[in-house]
């Protein structure tokens, strides 16, 4: 059958699309990712692909997902962001108390954006990529999310009274509870302080190099901008979440 290249992703390279079905280098998560998304398979969870073993190329073999995957990071309607908080939810709740968890509570994907986010009539419906999927705390994926669906520092974005307000659609969607909130703020700070740091190793050479350096350092210097905009405004943020 034809290969269809899949370009989406900026980390991991060789991804193809097979019919109805996605291949992808087999990698040392694999075997996490393949015993993950079998649990999700078993406990109900739908927002996910099925993983369906290995080609002969001994690629990972993953069921396609139908839709639409955003390229970059844009505005989302307060539908679309609650519909994104409550599918990361029903995510975690899916790993809630597994062995997978180990001494965590849940499983975090680590990589929540939009351009991870599969949408179907513009309603978020699933989650792909889960190779940097690990035991975590749930603010790991919740600050990334509120960072990258809510937050942005771009001139034309809009006020961040309107950030905040999304950011408290997000929280009440996921149904975060308001002792858990109040260090909401903190773990998107903590996200984009992290984005900035894994970029800077793949500068630096102590990480892979997926692209060239002067992506990489405007990569980091767009984390910085945004951690910056979040802390500059951090009274907005918690404002909206009290």
């Amino acid at each position: 059958m034809t290969e269809m290249p899949l370009s989406g992703g900026r980390i991991t390279p060789g991804v193809v699309r097979v019919g109805d079905t996605v291949r992808r280098p087999a990698s040392a998560a694999s075997a996490f990712v393949a015993e993950l998304l079998d649990h999700l398979q078993q406990h109900g969870f739908n927002g996910a692909p099925r993983h369906l073993g290995r080609d002969a190329a001994g690629r990972d073999v993953f069921s396609y997902l139908p839709g639409w995957v955003p390229a970059r990071f844009q505005h989302w309607d307060d539908a679309q962001v609650a519909s994104a908080g409550a599918l990361l939810r029903a995510f975690h709740d899916a790993t809630r108390g597994s062995r997978l968890t180990g001494s965590h509570d849940v499983i975090c994907h680590h990589d929540m954006g939009p351009n991870n986010t599969v949408f179907v009539d513009a309603v978020p419906v699933a989650f792909i990529d889960f190779d940097t999927a690990a035991p975590g705390d749930p603010l790991e994926d919740l600050g990334y999310m509120c960072w990258t669906w809510c937050v942005s520092s771009k001139p034309d974005a809009l006020p961040a009274s309107a950030q905040a307000a999304q950011v408290r659609i997000l929280a009440d969607a996921y149904g975060l509870d308001a002792t858990t909130r109040r260090g909401l703020i903190d773990a998107m700070l903590d996200r984009q302080a992290r984005n900035a740091r894994w970029w800077r190793t793949r500068l630096d050479g102590t990480g892979p190099r997926i692209t060239d350096d002067g992506q990489i350092a405007a990569r980091i210097a767009w984390s910085e901008r945004e951690r910056a905009h979040t802390a500059d405004n951090r009274v907005a943020f918690a404002t909206a979440l009290r």
